[in-house]
């Protein structure tokens, strides 16, 4: 075993939990106050939910020995991580662990991502069945296809997706649609953040924690690392300005809320590319997000797309972007397959194809859950409109962010 390695693949994954209560207070600042208990709590919530889901079956769904569908899904060969050896072999730099440790980060944030689609309106009982069923059914097999040897990634066509631009962005981003059409919008759609400093302190996390997401993917302390989180953070800040930038030639003021978001977009778009791009072209992906995104949010809220955090234009969008975006900035020294800059088009039309079908596949299998739970007698998918209206802290949890003096 690699001490080293080991050392930092532990720092990791603490890195990348600590990113979804960092999403928790991004969301949290972002909704009325009336719900920003309820905000924190589908993020928080979803920590245990997933990690439970993870250990039972979801890890040998996504990395199972064998496939139950072939290039589809895994099996159940590692139910309840029997067969995950504890000890590392002599071929092994770190413990075996190391990966369920680690890729469980990465479910746990994913669904979390999805609820900001639907904040201020959704059934938190109802969430939780959701996020059994998506982590089963279709986070698992998009896992597989990626990095479990299934269609998508290296045994399979062969596209580029480092720290998941695929398996947790686009397949976050499509739900999120599904999610918004079906619960339908808010009974008041407009939005004015309660916080605005929980907005840029979440965004701080997760750009923090985004450092073990791209980072910890070398799955060593190697010169990739390195470069993994040199882009990272060249590529956020380089979205983060240049959403401040058009916001101030649009509105002639910079928002903070838009300059954090800026440098979450920066973030999603640059985790596919993060094994694959020099400093040239993180800073050529921040603008894009920068720059697509922005624009992305300013076009779906002209629409009646209820999206209340803008999930789909953010993480979609940003991660459909930073997909075909590796293809096109991809540098052979780094990626081991050159990009269009290079002369090469195949890579492109591989990172398009495969982000399309992650898509429709996260998109149709969403929409199918959640409709057939919003059928269930006792269930749907919507509080009432009395709940709604008194909002979500105290109709769903007997609580409030803010109480004066200890009374109501």
């Amino acid at each position: 075993m690699d001490s080293g390695h080991t050392a930092w693949m532990l720092t990791a994954s603490a890195f990348v939990f600590f990113m979804t209560p960092g999403l928790a207070f991004f969301y949290g600042g972002l909704v009325r106050a009336k719900s920003l208990v309820n905000t924190i709590m589908l993020s928080f919530m979803t920590i245990g939910v997933v990690s439970i889901v993870w250990t039972l079956w979801g890890y040998s769904l996504a990395y199972g020995n064998g496939e139950l569908i072939e290039n589809f899904i895994g099996d159940f060969s590692l139910l309840g991580l029997d067969g995950v050896a504890m000890m590392s072999g002599e071929e092994d730099a770190i413990s075996p662990l190391y990966d369920v440790l680690f890729q469980m980060m990465f479910a746990i944030i994913t669904p979390a991502l999805i609820t900001g689609a639907f904040v201020e309106r959704f059934k938190f009982s109802t969430y939780l069945i959701f996020t059994i069923i998506w982590i089963t059914v279709v986070y698992a097999p998009v896992a597989h296809w990626v990095w479990g040897g299934g269609w998508i990634g290296a045994d399979g066509a062969g596209a580029l997706d480092f720290a998941g631009g695929t398996v947790i962005h686009i397949n976050a981003g499509a739900a999120a649609v599904a999610a918004a059409l079906l619960v339908g919008k808010r009974a008041n759609p407009g939005l004015q953040p309660n916080n605005v400093p929980f907005v840029v302190l979440g965004a701080s996390i997760l750009w923090f924690g985004w450092f073990g997401f791209n980072g910890g993917s070398a799955l060593a302390a190697d010169d990739f690392a390195v470069n993994a989180m040199l882009v990272t953070q060249i590529a956020a800040g380089t979205a983060a300005t240049t959403w401040g930038l058009i916001g101030l030639f649009a509105t002639k003021k910079i928002s903070a809320v838009g300059v954090a978001t800026g440098a979450v977009a920066g973030l999603v778009a640059i985790t596919p590319a993060a094994g694959a791009v020099n400093a040239l072209g993180a800073i050529a992906i921040g603008f894009g997000a920068g720059a697509i995104c922005y624009f992305a949010v300013e076009l779906i809220h002209r629409t009646n797309l209820d999206d209340a955090l803008d999930v789909f234009a953010v993480h979609g969008i940003g991660g459909i972007w930073g997909c075909i975006a590796t293809g096109i900035f991809a540098v052979e020294s780094i990626a081991g397959v050159k990009g269009l800059i290079s002369g090469s088009f195949e890579q492109v039309w591989i990172q398009i194809y495969t982000a399309g079908g992650t898509l429709a596949y996260s998109f149709i299998l969403s929409f199918a859950i959640l409709f057939v739970l919003d059928k269930i007698p006792g269930l749907g998918l919507r509080v009432s409109e009395s709940a709604e209206s008194q909002g979500l802290d105290l109709s769903e949890h007997g609580e409030q962010a803010v109480v004066n003096d200890g009374a109501n």
